[in-house]
């Protein structure tokens, strides 16, 4: 357990690359990206850059996938980076000279996954490192993806199951991955008849990571997770999907607030739930539907006081070197960050329809509150009677830096509609 924490001791902060470019991420896209992350965003503690889903396939280039599309991969079953998106992957590199790059920017690389087999592998009956045992044998062609035709399930009563995943493991380490999201293998939405039916296979991920030499960050997607399995992820895994995919929808963000509410007490140091990408600045480019996102400014601060204040892993879904200065200045607010990498006591003290309260103490112990306006109008929000005694305390907007003394024991803050306030007592 101590070995799967030390991987991630605070909330991983990064980017991913699905949010702007779906299926079709190229090693130019994802080297810019990072390149944007060393120069304007490192400094500030994000680090991760993940390329997301179907890099082993040649012909993907938009959000959209390609049913039963032939994949990339090595005799022993085990896919490979597109060569034509991914150009030094040629002659058996892997993402090992993209890793290089990046590790060289002071920055850390990670890949997505879909849990299981190649259906091609099984279907060619192809290898695997383990004597006398193929891709077929230790396939469970019943457990698949109802929206990507790329993986069957793995057998873990089957020979040469856990060695399959520890094969995986070993060349991800040999690229020098530093993160691995996982997709298919977290939420019941999908699989309602067999809830949670991979948590074999997220064991077997676990010891696989755990066996390969290398510390690597492990994420489960999608969501929703559920709360009768909060003990078995915590022990497995160092982030968890609350959600489905969460897009720049005011709606999906509401809801975001029960969840945060339901699963802010298993937050802890390797074991951060997640409540999914920050899905600001220009999204799905290059797609049918690119657009910048439809969120507000209000909402992005929302967003971001939200996530910070439950300790959310944070992950920004914008094609970095588009975002406004805005954008940028809510991701390089050292106030709110700190809030999310090193705060405690963090918990929610009012829930209601349309305001809620957070509360933390940050680092140096002071304490903080952060006001949600879920109303279409602006207005003041007061703690709760006998919560807290402000009289003599200065307070500090963490957003806007304004500071005031207050005289008062009671104290109410003004936030705008749709957004968040966040002050510092001290």
């Amino acid at each position: 357990m101590e070995h799967k924490n030390h991987a991630a001791l605070t909330p991983p902060m990064g980017w991913n690359s699905w949010d702007c470019y779906g299926a079709g991420v190229t090693e130019e896209d994802l080297l810019t990206n990072a390149s944007y992350m060393r120069d304007h965003l490192k400094d500030y503690g994000w680090k991760y850059v993940v390329c997301d889903i179907q890099w082993y396939e040649p012909t993907a280039h938009t959000t959209q996938y390609h049913k039963f599309a032939d994949l990339c991969m090595d005799e022993y079953s085990r896919l490979l980076p597109a060569e034509n998106r991914f150009p030094s992957a040629k002659g058996g590199k892997g993402f090992s000279v993209i890793a290089q790059q990046i590790h060289g920017m002071g920055l850390k690389f990670g890949i997505h996954i879909m849990r299981g087999i190649p259906r091609q592998a099984v279907h060619r009956n192809t290898k695997i490192l383990c004597d006398g045992v193929t891709a077929r044998d230790i396939a469970a062609p019943y457990s698949i993806c109802s929206w990507n035709t790329d993986m069957y399930g793995v057998d873990p009563n089957a020979k040469g199951a856990q060695e399959y995943y520890d094969s995986l493991f070993q060349l991800y380490a040999s690229w020098g991955v530093d993160f691995v999201k996982v997709d298919d293998i977290c939420n019941t939405e999908f699989r309602p008849n067999a809830p949670y039916s991979a948590k074999r296979e997220i064991e077997m991920i676990r010891k696989a990571i755990d066996r390969c030499g290398r510390e690597m960050v492990l994420s489960l997607s999608p969501g929703p997770a559920t709360i009768e399995n909060a003990h078995h992820l915590s022990q497995n895994a160092n982030m968890w999907r609350l959600t489905g995919d969460f897009w720049d929808d005011r709606n999906a963000l509401r809801r975001m607030f029960r969840r945060c509410e339901m699963w802010y007490r298993f937050v802890g140091e390797g074991c951060w739930p997640d409540c999914d990408m920050l899905p600001f600045g220009r999204l799905n480019v290059g797609a049918p539907d690119e657009r910048l996102t439809r969120f507000t400014k209000e909402d992005m601060i929302t967003v971001m006081s939200l996530w910070s204040l439950f300790r959310s892993p944070l992950m920004i879904g914008a094609n970095l070197p588009d975002l406004d200065d805005f954008t940028l200045s809510l991701l390089t607010n050292r106030d709110i960050l700190a809030l999310n990498q090193h705060s405690t006591d963090n918990r929610p003290v009012l829930c209601e329809d349309d305001t809620v309260i957070w509360t933390c103490l940050d680092g140096h112990r002071r304490r903080v509150f952060a006001f949600f306006n879920l109303k279409d109008s602006d207005r003041m929000i007061p703690l709760p009677s006998g919560l807290f005694d402000a009289n003599g305390k200065t307070i500090t907007d963490l957003w806007t830096g304004k500071i005031e003394n207050s005289s008062n024991v009671d104290y109410a803050a003004v936030v705008a509609k749709n957004s968040a306030t966040v002050v510092r007592f001290e």
